[in-house]
């Protein structure tokens, strides 16, 4: 594991407490780094809204979005079952389990995910959401691996959690309203790209979020200015 770029990581999550941020980009920093640093091959972030329902908020690429909302629409799988009990879920071989999850074990491996690990982002008795780790090849998940996971699963809770002894129960409403919110200015930017640049919308993401950070934007006020027409599609790079 990259020790110098576990520790920027933490650095990079624990700004957030002071400061303001964006929550979707905080969320795909999340993601991408988990994968980056714990050698696995996608990772996902599931959050209650203010129902408690939950909606797929980050993932590191469109293969892991969609099997997340193939867990949803089937209210089948180990990343809701890691919410709704709020402990760790450790699946080594997808196989396995088809008894326990049989049309997420099928999408799953249709899919090219052979293990996923499904961490609870819980504060004390609290569980707001999962952060999810999918792996391509089978096998244990790494127990150092594990242990960073529910750490940077931690600080991302506390992030999301940080105005709540001031403000109460509303804060938290508030801040995944935000996200949610977010969330659908995101996809909407992508299929426009997508379709104006004739890329798939993994692709239309990946401008996007680089557009943001080269020119030091909020992910979704860009997202919301493609989306009306303000902000011209042609100068992105793919």
């Amino acid at each position: 594991m990259d020790q110098q770029l576990l520790s920027t990581t933490f650095a990079e999550l624990a700004d957030t407490l002071v400061a303001d941020f964006d929550p979707m980009d905080f969320l795909c920093l999340l993601t991408d780094r988990c994968v980056g640093m714990l050698g696995g091959s996608a990772a996902g972030v599931l959050l209650a809204d203010r129902n408690g329902g939950l909606r797929v908020m980050a993932a590191s690429d469109e293969r892991v979005r969609l099997l997340e909302l193939f867990q949803l629409q089937n209210d089948e799988g180990p990343c809701l079952e890691c919410f709704r009990i709020g402990a760790l879920i450790s699946v080594p071989d997808v196989t396995t389990e088809i008894h326990r999850w049989p049309r997420f074990a099928a999408q799953a491996h249709h899919g090219g995910f052979a293990a996923v690990q499904a961490v609870p982002m819980r504060l004390r008795g609290e569980v707001v959401g999962a952060l999810n780790l999918f792996r391509t090849d089978a096998g244990p998940f790494d127990m150092v691996g594990t242990l960073v996971a529910q750490a940077l699963a931690g600080v991302a809770t506390i992030s999301l959690l940080q105005q709540r002894s001031t403000h109460r129960s509303t804060v938290l409403n508030e801040q995944l309203q935000t996200a949610l919110s977010s969330r659908a200015l995101i996809e909407q930017a992508k299929g426009k790209l997508a379709e104006r640049l004739n890329i798939d919308m993994e692709q239309a993401f990946s401008a996007l979020r680089a557009c943001a950070r080269a020119h030091n934007r909020c992910l979704s006020d860009l997202a919301r200015t493609f989306i009306d027409g303000t902000e011209p599609v042609n100068g992105l790079t793919v």
